[in-house]
């Protein structure tokens, strides 16, 4: 009589489904890094630029929770010479620093010569986590939009390279990684007070994005939008801004560095598009 073999324990099974799942999660991650790679070396390229030339430059990583900045941000740094690059995340200010002008402390952290500095959030907090949660005042945030546009024009005109992105998410893609954080024992950690709050407060953040990109994007400082749903994207079209904002030396012949307007939008775009949804459906969605 021949034997057959016998069944695997259902939970042997689901380990052996799961580790499937992981490593073509795996794989999946490994092309995503290898499409980056050129990217990167072109971001070498600039930081090598900035040191020769004496140059400062600052790029802004704005967004809701969740949207893919931190992501982006580490993309970008990966492979940069840590010595003349440096990522900047301020906590909630001191009692001494609420004290200070406004923009004290972000100055405190901006570049020297051959300097590359990226923001995971910036001074435009202000203009949206602190409005939305009463952080600060009504004249506090109307003292900052008067302000802001002033500021960054006498920084751009006094040699700093200043790029903006805001990285956004729909509400759907942010609810997704949300419950991820919160299921993932490896992510858990992300998962803060604010994000907890942050799909009850959809509109109201949305509503202070329209007035912070209305007020705010200058043709010295312009707004950058990078569609962030796919993250893979997002990032490789975040580095492709990035590099279009500094003519360097070397640039490869091969790549096209032209961004995916399916993915890249200007500020001025983005609030003409929320303008004619707002005429359509009476509100914004996003």
């Amino acid at each position: 009589m021949a034997e057959t073999t016998p069944p695997a324990p259902p939970d042997l099974a689901a380990r052996y489904e799961q580790a499937k799942l992981e490593i073509s999660r795996l794989r999946r991650r490994l092309d995503a890094e290898g499409m980056l790679r050129p990217w990167q070396v072109e971001l070498l390229k600039l930081q090598q630029h900035l040191e020769a030339q004496n140059l400062r430059m600052i790029v802004l990583f704005e967004g809701r929770d969740a949207s893919g900045k931190g992501g982006a941000i580490r993309r970008v740094a990966r492979y940069m010479n840590a010595r003349h690059c440096r990522v900047v995340a301020l906590g909630r200010p001191t009692a001494e620093q609420r004290s200070q002008w406004y923009f004290q402390r972000y100055v405190a952290e901006f570049p020297t010569g051959g300097e590359l500095v990226l923001f995971d959030r910036s001074w435009y907090n202000r203009a949206m986590v602190e409005r939305v949660f009463d952080f600060c005042t009504a004249d506090e945030y109307h003292h900052f939009l008067r302000g802001v546009t002033g500021f960054e024009k006498d920084l751009t005109r006094q040699g700093t390279i200043l790029v903006k992105l805001y990285f956004s998410v729909t509400r759907q893609e942010q609810a997704r990684r949300f419950e991820r954080r919160r299921t993932d024992p490896l992510r858990q950690w992300k998962l803060s007070e604010i994000d907890l709050q942050a799909q009850d407060r959809w509109d109201d953040f949305t509503n202070f994005k329209y007035e912070m990109l209305r007020c705010t994007d200058t043709r010295p400082a312009p707004w950058v939008i990078i569609r962030s749903n796919d993250k893979q994207l997002a990032r490789l079209n975040a580095m492709k801004v990035i590099l279009g904002a500094v003519d360097y030396k070397d640039r490869s012949a091969d790549l096209d560095f032209t961004p995916d307007p399916r993915i890249v939008v200007t500020g001025a775009d983005e609030v003409a598009l929320m303008q004619a949804e707002r005429r359509r459906l009476g509100r914004f969605t996003g």
